[in-house]
């Protein structure tokens, strides 16, 4: 396994968790982080034994964003090399948006400018009820470029106007009406919740979830409202043939009838 420097990536259980680890700096993001998050991500959908990837933050926030000192770097030098920092995070964003394997966010503490992109980019977020999140880019003259695709995707232009263009905060609470995060709870329900989000896509066919990731993905950004009609018949076609959904079938069937 290869060993990172700014990430852990821990695998038990079928699940793989990749922490952000600069607790020291409240997991800012910089360049090595997010070359190590695209490494590990791409590791784990390689790895047949993993079904599900949990992504969380050490220390006493999830991320604080960017590292500034990385921003303040890209003015001085500039970043318009194919391989730059925009192009890497856009990257990593996609890497993370693309996953074979369900991506769960757990956020605490504070989350702030470009880690928002980070959890926007998960299949599901969940949240500590005491998070704060920000949108904080305009405060330092910034703006959440990058990142927007994804957040405009997830919480629609509404919301994102009123977030990003005051750069305020907002509690955990607001931030699940927004469909920012799915859910906001208390530590010790907030681990129940995790735990069954967990043993459901366990107990679910590894198969059918990557086709179902695949399905959203094509419904959403891919096909026209009429192809969509067409492609999704033929996909339920094709994957109820397969040896897994027959099995699974039978034996809920079976276990109907006893």
């Amino acid at each position: 396994m290869t060993a990172y420097q700014t990430i852990l990536l821990e695998k038990k259980d079928k699940v793989a968790t990749i922490w952000l680890n600069r607790p020291e700096k409240r997991n800012a993001v910089n360049e090595q982080m997010i070359g190590e998050l695209i490494h590990a991500v791409t590791e784990i959908n390689r790895d047949d034994r993993q079904r599900l990837i949990l992504l969380r933050g050490k220390g006493k926030s999830f991320s604080s964003g960017a590292d500034l000192d990385m921003m303040k770097n890209i003015d001085e030098t500039g970043d318009e090399r194919p391989g730059g920092v925009k192009n890497q995070l856009s990257r990593c964003l996609e890497t993370l948006y693309q996953s074979g394997k369900p991506v769960i966010g757990v956020a605490h503490g504070s989350v702030f400018g470009g880690a928002n992109g980070i959890l926007a980019v998960c299949d599901i977020v969940l949240a500590d009820i005491k998070t704060i999140f920000s949108f904080s880019e305009v405060k330092i003259g910034l703006i959440p470029a990058v990142i927007s695709p994804f957040v405009i995707k997830r919480i629609g232009e509404f919301h994102a106007r009123d977030f990003m263009l005051t750069g305020r905060k907002l509690s955990a609470t607001e931030a699940e009406s927004s469909g920012l995060i799915n859910r906001a709870l208390p530590p010790d329900l907030l681990d129940k919740y995790l735990n069954e989000l967990i043993t459901n896509i366990l107990d679910a066919s590894p198969a059918a979830v990557k086709k179902c990731k695949s399905l959203i993905d094509q419904v959403v950004n891919r096909w026209t409202f009429m192809e969509a009609k067409s492609e999704t018949e033929k996909w339920i076609r094709e994957i109820r043939a397969t040896e897994d959904a027959q099995q699974r079938i039978r034996s809920f069937l079976d276990k109907k009838k006893g």
